[in-house]
């Protein structure tokens, strides 16, 4: 048979959703790929059931139907104080899988360069390589995951076509300052290279740290993509509705990509999710409230059991560190977390692209009582995983 793609040769599955797997296999608690086992709200909930007896079973508007387009932009402004138009500057996408991926698509060429702050969400290495691209890996320093102006800026010297920015970020939980986002903001503009984001966890942010949209700072408008998702705000990852907010020149791009990649997002639950769009401010207090609840029960019990982690600033993820368990391998520290403790988790390998073997990523994204049965099975991981 003819050869395969070169592209995709060194691929393989995603090992956040293998770890799923691995831990259905083992009946673990799943902590390792990041959805909730709780409900979306049920106001989302009680549109959808009107939903499935209207008519909203066709094709929407290619780049997403006019009121969710209208409210999106309406909640945007609210909380960024960045006023877009809902006709020029969105386009509506099946996750923000999609969004990256068609802005992506959208601005680089092969040979482009892109940087990626690394620990990085996996999709963003396949992105860069599926687009032709080249990824300059910049790196977090843990235990805070700060990067170095001067190592950054090198980086950009190679004269990158983009910037790749998860705020706050997923696997290590860090909210870029207000600096840092100045910093990289000044290196985009002296480079001219436009900046991507992944922001699907803008609302979900500890105190005293704040989230803010990099394409609000002085000159950024025109060169920042925003992407993002409902899925986190809402408790919806399996509904897949993303968005590319950008200036009309970029969008016009991101529309005809989109519209070959996947036509449109799905039209009944764009009109359901309008209604969570429409939220006042108090349900995303109450979200911040109880997020934080969780990641304090969460970091709280870790202590008692004596494991070493992060403390994230913003998302739900926390990273811990296994280095005193003597494994070479993080997989196969998480395959036998699985399988003798009952806690499934994520190696950190999969997010550095530094050779980094001493971190595994959980999230409490979970009913308290989950996330109380998989400290109380955390218990055991000294007798149970510690190598002799």
């Amino acid at each position: 048979m003819p050869s395969l793609s070169v592209r995709t040769a060194d691929f393989t599955d995603s090992v956040i959703r293998r770890m799923t797997r691995i831990s259905n296999k083992f009946g673990a608690v799943n902590l390792s790929q990041g959805f909730p086992d709780f409900d979306p709200p049920a106001d989302i909930l009680k549109r959808l059931e009107q939903v499935a007896h209207e008519d909203f079973h066709q094709y929407s508007i290619t780049w997403g139907a006019q009121n969710f387009r209208e409210a999106l932009a309406a909640k945007y402004e609210h909380f960024s104080g960045q006023s877009i138009d809902p006709n020029g500057e969105i386009v509506v996408t099946c996750g923000s899988t999609e969004a990256m991926m068609a802005a992506m698509m959208s601005v680089t060429d092969p040979g482009d360069k892109v940087i990626v702050f690394s620990p990085f969400y996996e999709n963003y290495g396949a992105d860069t390589i599926l687009s032709g691209a080249e990824p300059i890996y910049v790196p977090l320093v843990p235990p805070d995951f700060h990067f170095d102006a001067d190592v950054l800026e090198a980086a950009f010297r190679q004269r990158p076509k983009a910037l790749i920015l998860c705020n706050p970020s997923n696997p290590c939980g860090k909210v870029f300052t207000p600096e840092e986002l100045k910093t990289i903001a000044d290196l985009a503009v002296k480079y001219d290279s436009f900046i991507i984001t992944d922001e699907v966890y803008e609302h979900i942010v500890y105190e005293p740290h704040k989230h803010t949209y990099i394409a609000t700072l002085p000159g950024m408008r025109e060169r920042v993509i925003q992407c993002s998702s409902l899925s986190k705000t809402y408790s919806i990852t399996g509904w897949r509705l993303g968005y590319v907010i950008a200036c009309p020149e970029v969008i016009e791009t991101v529309k005809k990509v989109h519209d070959f990649l996947t036509v449109g997002a799905a039209a009944p639950l764009q009109e359901a999710a309008v209604t969570g769009l429409r939220f006042g401010d108090g349900y995303y207090a109450e979200l911040q409230k109880e997020y934080t609840e969780k990641r304090d029960l969460f970091l709280n019990g870790l202590d008692r059991i004596g494991i070493s982690h992060t403390v994230p600033q913003g998302a739900y993820y926390i990273m811990l560190d296994i280095s005193e368990y003597g494994y070479e391998s993080d997989l196969d520290f998480c395959e036998k977390l699985a399988e003798r403790v009952g806690v499934g988790a994520v190696p950190g390998s999969s997010f550095f692209r530094e050779p980094e073997n001493r971190y595994i990523r959980l999230h409490f994204a979970k009913k308290n009582e989950t996330l109380n049965e998989a400290l109380n099975r955390l218990e055991s991981i000294k007798e149970k995983m510690t190598k002799g």
